[in-house]
């Protein structure tokens, strides 16, 4: 066996050993919170001694390009504890037999608020609807390659669950481990946020940066790897700062990924005036040239809408084509009264700021509370990170 208990952790083992033992069955929150408490108590002590084993949790754990494979594991191990005689490899009702089990279910029903209630850095929605994940008929083992990046992941995730179907490992004491690198991480992640942060409040009572020293920041921050999500911040910062001047409010945010048709919504930032709920203006946000094809599909838009849409904007962070333009604008009176129009992102935040100087500074702490209140499926750790830095670097002068 590649595993061993921990000294400090023998009375919770000791717990479950005579619930068991009196027959009693746990429901799976039970199990979850049993699993958090132990590993808890052996925080900075692995229980697992196999330094493979050890190897493949730490790298399934902490790839923060796909956090799939993480959930994928999770879910298996739950089902397998909820229910001792399934396959953890079988996730899949779809399988057949009794040793499968709908690993779906417990990712949806248990594990979304269990990874909330302990801030674990997983992604918030279930590993089972990604397109590697999808749609499979057959047991996931070895010998069988998901096609996924990074390929390690799937593969030592794959492994995991091997170890735990051969008995080379128990199903809690690799769920204790999992969970024990996931709050690791996730307090790494809270110390370097603490450290970044308390390094910016060194910086408070300097003269607060220029409006192009905040629009050189936020572009060296939309040049950064993974940025779709920063240009609908940078919008929606503005109405954060100035919409009571504007008498304008803004709608919450959709998700990142949720698609227009799937919400319901106009845009990726609506606005209202103030007091009321219906849309007047709407921006979609664009990392990539605006199209015909995206002018017709905002006319489709507006056309649907119950409300009478006083602007459709299109906000990119590319060139912007003046045949497109041109198109757009043709559209006023088409649709009795709406304009469409693209604006350049830069151009935008570079406008408003000089609009509203003198409230520069709240719209960067503005974007700064967007940026850090996304979910990290949305805007990552290193993204949120390097904001900071570069932000505590401009304000210091370096």
């Amino acid at each position: 066996m590649g595993y061993q208990y921990h000294p400090d952790d023998m009375h919770i083992f000791r717990a479950v050993a005579a619930t068991k033992a009196k027959g009693v069955s746990m429901t799976p929150e039970e199990i979850l919170q049993g699993i958090q408490q132990r590993a808890a108590a052996t925080l900075n002590a692995s229980v697992v001694t196999d330094p493979v084993i050890r190897e493949r949790v730490d790298y399934v754990c902490r790839c923060m390009s796909n956090r799939a494979g993480v959930r994928l594991l999770m879910s298996c191990l739950l089902g397998k504890l909820d229910k001792p005689n399934v396959d953890p490899r079988k996730p899949y009702t779809e399988i057949g037999g009794a040793d499968s089990f709908s690993g779906r279910t417990y990712d949806e029903r248990y594990l979304t608020k269990f990874i909330n209630e302990h801030r674990l850095p997983v992604n918030p929605t279930t590993a089972f609807l990604t397109p590697t994940l999808r749609n499979i008929d057959h047991a996931l083992t070895t010998d069988r390659e998901l096609v996924g990046r990074p390929r390690d992941l799937y593969k030592k995730t794959l492994e995991l669950l091997e170890d735990v179907a051969l008995q080379r490992i128990p199903a809690d004491v690799l769920f204790v481990e999992t969970v024990r690198v996931l709050m690791l991480l996730r307090d790494e992640k809270l110390a370097r946020m603490a450290s970044l942060l308390d390094a910016l409040d060194r910086t408070e009572g300097a003269l607060p940066l220029s409006s192009e020293a905040i629009v050189t920041l936020i572009s060296q921050h939309l040049a950064c790897k993974n940025a779709s999500r920063l240009p609908v911040l940078v919008v929606a910062a503005a109405y954060e700062a100035a919409g009571a001047r504007l008498s304008e409010s803004m709608l919450p945010l959709n998700s990142h990924n949720a698609a227009d048709l799937q919400t319901g919504s106009l845009g990726d930032v609506e606005i209202c005036l103030m007091g009321e709920d219906s849309v007047v203006t709407a921006y979609e946000m664009k990392m990539k040239r605006v199209t015909q094809d995206d002018i017709d599909a905002a006319v489709t838009k507006i056309a649907r809408s119950p409300n009478k849409i006083h602007n459709y904007l299109f906000v990119t962070t590319d060139v912007i084509d003046p045949l497109v333009a041109e198109y757009a604008a043709t559209f006023y009176e088409k649709t009795d009264g709406t304009e469409i129009a693209i604006l350049d992102c830069i151009g935008f935040l570079r406008h408003f700021l000089h609009l509203f100087h003198r409230i520069r500074a709240d719209y960067l702490n503005a974007y700064q509370t967007l940026v850090l209140n996304e979910p990290d499926s949305a805007v990552s750790q290193t993204l949120k990170e390097a904001f900071l830095a570069l932000r505590q670097a401009a304000e210091s002068g370096e």
